[in-house]
């Protein structure tokens, strides 16, 4: 009978252990994150756009998104910040200095180092552009060189600091091997980071994990970095474009392309379900998200298929 007692009890205890383990697993995570994508002035007009490709990039990982129109008030960012849980700068063809994407992108990123800072975990990315303008906030200098590098999808070259790295930690090794291999990142910039430049740079070396580099067949660029303290990621590459964007002949589409796309939005999503941000209401919530604005089709005269305009 006392065995039967403690086979009993053990058993209970094993049950209690196997429903609530994953609870607190779950509380640990945000399963809902929103990602505010930043808007950019839109060429000839006064409007503003985000490409559509970089929503879907966002939602396959799992994620939902809000746009971040420019020409706000710094009130009015740092109550989005407060509301979001991760920030994505797109790439396109502004100024990193001056243009109302550069300006709000410096609050954004001021922000969110004061709240990792804290311990308000809040990760931020940038792609192409969005990787330049970051490497101008970190560094107080527009450091970028011209390349060759306009259109064209080059396979990685990694670092020995990739392995200690975060961003390619999950990645299979068929697909690291691939994207060392193939030439299944997509290249749409006439600025780069040169290596030398990154290397002469203290703040750029104090705060970047250099990830990958790149060469235009005569200079050496960096192409992947994340933050050594920070989760900060950017790729001069783009990732979003190899299963959404159809409309130049250069974008991969073959299905370790395919993968990277999904393995990096993957990758960025669950570092956003770190943020337990949160809008103060629904209601609120629901008015902000991406849904309630209608993309366009602009593929037979744009390198992108669809664009959201604001």
């Amino acid at each position: 009978m006392k065995r039967t007692m403690i086979f009993i009890l053990s058993l209970f205890a094993l049950c209690q252990i196997g429903f609530t383990a994953p609870f607190v697993e779950r509380v640990k995570r945000n399963d809902s994150p929103i990602i505010g994508v930043l808007a950019q002035e839109l060429f000839n007009s006064s409007n503003s756009y985000i490409a559509a490709s970089y929503v879907k990039y966002l939602e396959s990982g799992g994620a939902r998104v809000v746009p971040i129109l420019i020409n706000k008030s710094e009130e009015e960012y740092t109550q989005l910040f407060k509301s979001i849980n991760g920030v994505l700068f797109p790439g396109g063809g502004v100024s990193i200095e001056t243009s109302g994407y550069a300006k709000a992108a410096r609050i954004f990123y001021k922000l969110a180092l004061e709240a990792n800072t804290q311990g308000d975990y809040f990760p931020v990315w940038g792609t192409c552009l969005g990787f330049e303008l970051l490497t101008y906030l970190t560094s107080g200098e527009n450091l970028l060189s011209h390349t060759n590098t306009s259109g064209v999808a080059l396979p990685l070259v990694f670092t020995k600091e990739t392995r200690e790295g975060r961003l390619f930690k999950g990645f299979p090794e068929d697909l690291m091997t691939s994207l060392t291999s193939e030439p299944i990142t997509e290249n749409s910039h006439q600025w780069s980071l040169t290596v030398e430049s990154f290397n002469n740079n203290k703040d750029l070396n104090k705060f970047y994990r250099v990830l990958s580099t790149n060469t235009d067949g005569k200079v050496d660029f960096v192409s992947t970095v994340e933050g050594y303290n920070y989760p900060v990621y950017a790729t001069q590459w783009h990732p979003e474009k190899n299963a959404f964007e159809w409309t130049r002949p250069y974008v991969p589409h073959s299905p370790a392309a395919i993968k990277t796309t999904f393995y990096m939005a993957d990758f960025f999503v669950n570092e956003a379900k770190k943020s337990f941000h949160a809008f103060a209401s629904k209601e609120e919530e629901v008015k902000s998200l991406i849904y309630n604005y209608n993309p366009e089709y602009t593929g037979a005269k744009s390198a992108f298929e669809q664009i959201y305009v604001f």
